[in-house]
């Protein structure tokens, strides 16, 4: 019974890294690239290898491995230090403006001095 309840456990666990590694695969996908060379971060296409391959080895290897652990890290460095950096240089989410104009100030429309 023990052993169920913790293969169960080690199961969602599982479920939980890859969701992690999908949700920066996805991320990253959408992303421009010349943002990824705007926040000083690595290539768009070395992130998308990286979470490429944590998200395969998180689905391939049991847990209890070391693959799957890094695969882990990685994807918690994206998602925590590389997409705020992204969002910042940006300007949002993944690449499109969000309302206004492009004569806009920050407390509002530029009317140009009347």
């Amino acid at each position: 019974m023990l052993m169920l309840g913790f293969a169960g456990f080690m199961g969602i666990l599982k479920i939980v890294l890859m969701a992690l590694a999908a949700f920066g695969l996805f991320d990253a996908a959408f992303r421009r690239e010349d943002a990824f060379r705007a926040a000083d971060k690595q290539n768009k296409v070395f992130w998308l290898i990286v979470l490429g391959i944590a998200l395969v080895v998180s689905y391939l290897f049991s847990i209890l491995g070391i693959l799957p652990i890094v695969g882990l890290v990685a994807s918690i460095v994206y998602i925590v230090d590389v997409r705020p950096a992204l969002k910042q240089v940006s300007g949002g989410g993944w690449g499109r403006r969000r309302g206004g104009s492009s004569s806009d100030g920050p407390y509002g429309p530029y009317n140009g001095g009347r």
